[in-house]
């Protein structure tokens, strides 16, 4: 790279975090995306970052379409898209190379929440003896990402500041630095209460509320290895992440009953569209119980029919 291109980039992070307001997650991404064409042979070829046009980007962008999920790809084009509009606006380059490329088309992923009873068991199991702060610590964070459906990047940034405890909230800041106040059900309360206890002195207020094992700031990379390791202790096969409490969260609510209005309001949710993707989840649900349970649901040749009866 150039310096004139370290220095376009070093500007576009800037842009991201100040103007953008992005997660630090969502600007290493999208740094490193720009990195990765400014890198390539692709643009190499072109003569560098200011000249690409809209042929190199596809070329480079047809280089991971094998290789990565459309996920990936689609995260790629919108950091191109978003540093190269940046420069536009800027003045920098005369025209968007990507304007116009279309992005992969999306993958239809439901949701796989975990059950109810899994996420009690994930939150009241006891593993192995370990020092008493971190087993608080880890009981209060499974209680939280699972009674408040909190992205694990909420949870990594909140400080103690951001819990009122007289009126049992907390203040989030969500994606694009958006805030919103979540309230934090009695057994949850209870737990970060526990776990707060002995840590009372000055200055706590401004530290963060989830600590690592040597005193700093719980990561989201620290918060996903806890989780590993307690799905091993608690003997819950599936994989999980910390953003599976989270859809768990969401569907469980959707169960009781809970206005789905609300459920966007909780989870932070900027469009209805995201939240309703939960309403498909309770229904494929609803679809198993109905074959497991209805004698209507027999296929024609009777097989279920037949391990009913076996039973009876």
């Amino acid at each position: 790279m150039t310096p004139a291109e370290r220095t376009a980039l070093a500007d576009f992070r800037r842009y991201l975090e100040a103007d953008r307001g992005f997660s630090p997650h969502t600007v290493r991404a999208y740094v490193a995306d720009v990195r990765r064409l400014a890198e390539s042979p692709e643009c190499e070829r072109a003569g560098g970052l200011g000249n690409v046009d809209a042929l190199a980007v596809r070329a480079y962008l047809a280089g991971f379409h094998r290789s990565h999920k459309p996920a990936t790809r689609t995260r790629r084009l919108s950091a191109l898209r978003c540093f190269f509009r940046y420069r536009v606006r800027g003045g920098q380059m005369p025209k968007d190379p990507t304007e116009g490329l279309p992005g992969p088309k999306p993958e239809q992923r439901l949701p796989a929440p975990l059950s109810a009873e899994d996420c009690e068991q994930l939150i009241e199991a006891e593993g192995p003896p370990r020092r008493p702060e971190l087993e608080r610590r880890d009981r209060a964070l499974f209680d939280l990402l699972y009674s408040t459906g909190l992205r694990v990047g909420e949870l990594t940034t909140l400080d103690v500041r951001d819990l009122d405890r007289d009126r049992a909230e907390l203040r989030v800041r969500g994606k694009g630095n958006r805030q919103r106040v979540v309230p934090v059900p009695g057994q949850a309360r209870a737990s970060v209460f526990a776990y707060l206890e002995p840590r009372t002195r000055p200055g706590l207020l401004g530290e963060p509320l989830f600590l690592n094992a040597r005193g700093g700031r719980l990561s989201d990379r620290g918060v996903r290895k806890i989780l590993r390791r307690r799905l091993l202790e608690v003997g819950i096969a599936r994989p999980a992440s910390p953003h599976t409490l989270r859809h768990s969260y969401a569907t469980h609510l959707l169960d009781a009953d809970v206005d789905l209005r609300a459920i966007q309001e909780l989870l932070g949710h900027e469009r209805l569209q995201t939240t309703q993707r939960y309403t498909h989840v309770s229904a494929e649900r609803l679809a198993r119980v109905y074959r497991q349970a209805h004698p209507r649901s027999r296929d024609p040749d009777g097989s279920l029919a037949k391990q009913r009866e076996g039973r009876g």
